[in-house]
């Protein structure tokens, strides 16, 4: 692992990492803010999933998180969005390709080789960070804004018992239903409608709920709504009685202002979870 630059924020460090992945088969980038608790104690995990085009700076310089993780003494992971590099498969597209993994492992070429993100969220970067940071990996909590909202959703719902709350900004809450989704599905996973449904919130939270409470929050104005059908989700999260909220925001759209506008409320909420 390399270090690409630390620098002193709020008391802490944000940092920005480099490492090769056994998993993508390429170089991986992240970022990782450490609270000053850090120097002296493991402290919990806040892990922060990106959107479509981002990298792990998008929400590492916009979303304003660093001040309120150090105000709890919470670290916050900042991953990439998908594999990268030359040889790494790529569309013209904005939505398939790089800065589109969608938190899954593809099966089809020619993605297959390299777009193994839920592998890497999901074990390979973990075991990274905990054994080079002083991180205490019993105490992880998930958010995540648009693509990455549905990648925190539906990692917290298929890895129970591994996070004790997950939130997201804007999720794709129903990806098999909607163009931000069914277009990414088949390329990455195939023609096979039935293999979708693991990456899918509100057909996970059908099925399984989350073991945690949960806190989304959704701009009445986004100019995405129809893409994020955000309405499939919320019936879900009623249907299955899950302990949590989720709130629509009167004149709020797509954008970070809006996140950085409930970052506070999300970090006090998963403090409260982690320090538990």
């Amino acid at each position: 692992m390399r270090a690409i630059s630390e620098s002193r924020c709020f008391g802490g460090v944000q940092g920005v990492y480099s490492h090769a992945s056994q998993v993508t088969g390429c170089d991986m980038t992240f970022g990782l803010f450490l609270p000053a608790e850090a120097e002296t104690q493991p402290v919990p995990m806040l892990w922060y999933l990106s959107g479509l085009t981002c990298t792990h700076e998008n929400a590492m310089t916009k979303a304003g998180a660093q001040r309120w993780a150090a105000e709890h003494g919470v670290a916050l992971i900042f991953p990439d969005t998908s594999p990268r590099g030359a040889d790494v498969a790529d569309d013209e597209a904005y939505d398939l390709g790089q800065g589109a993994g969608f938190y899954l492992n593809a099966t089809q070429a020619p993605w297959a080789p390299h777009y193994r993100m839920w592998d890497y969220i999901s074990e390979e970067l973990p075991r990274i960070v905990t054994a080079n940071f002083a991180l205490d990996e019993e105490r992880q909590a998930i958010t995540g804004h648009s693509m990455g909202g549905h990648g925190a959703l539906t990692l917290a719902m298929r890895l129970p018992g591994r996070f004790r709350s997950v939130s997201a900004f804007a999720p794709i809450a129903q990806p098999t239903q909607s163009d931000w989704g069914r277009k990414q599905f088949t390329a990455y996973l195939g023609e096979d409608e039935l293999s979708w449904r693991d990456h899918d919130a509100t057909h996970l939270m059908n099925e399984y709920g989350c073991d945690g409470e949960v806190l989304i929050d959704q701009g009445a104005t986004d100019q995405f709504l129809d893409l994020l059908r955000p309405e499939a989700l919320a019936n879900a999260m009623m249907r299955r009685r899950q302990p949590g909220a989720f709130r629509m925001q009167a004149g709020y759209d797509h954008s970070y202002w809006f996140v950085q506008s409930f970052i506070p409320e999300h970090l006090a909420f998963h403090a409260e979870a982690l320090w538990r």
